[in-house]
């Protein structure tokens, strides 16, 4: 049986904070938003098959967020979206890389730290 990967959960500590980051950048649509308790909020982002899903809650400013992760997100056009981030204020957090001539990419960090991959495939 092959599975597929529904979301990434992300623990951030100011949903509004980071709405404005993936919605403002990225451009991703808020698919569902609820609130099962006064301490506890939850937004899925995305209307593809995989979603990223926002946590809020008191305790969330305790749960570090893991260095040696990234979530990653194709652009159409690497330098198109380096704009982006200086309209934005966004500072690039490492990069452009361009390992090889079919794709180049560079780091953002969200609101929480966690390092956001930006990458083009450019075609031959």
């Amino acid at each position: 049986m092959e599975m597929k990967f529904a979301w990434v959960t992300l623990n951030v500590t100011d949903v509004e904070r980071s709405l404005a980051f993936y919605q403002n950048l990225l451009g991703l649509e808020i698919d569902r938003r609820m609130k099962p308790s006064p301490d506890l909020e939850l937004v899925f982002l995305g209307k593809g098959e995989t979603k990223i899903e926002l946590v809020e809650r008191p305790d969330n400013s305790a749960i570090p967020c893991g260095s040696g992760l990234s979530i990653g997100f194709e652009v159409p056009s690497l330098k198109d979206m380096t704009r982006r981030l200086g309209e934005l204020g966004i500072p690039v957090h490492s990069g452009p890389f361009e390992p090889d001539p079919h794709i180049r990419f560079l780091y953002v960090e969200d609101p929480d730290g966690l390092r956001v991959q930006l990458v083009e495939n450019i075609q031959a």
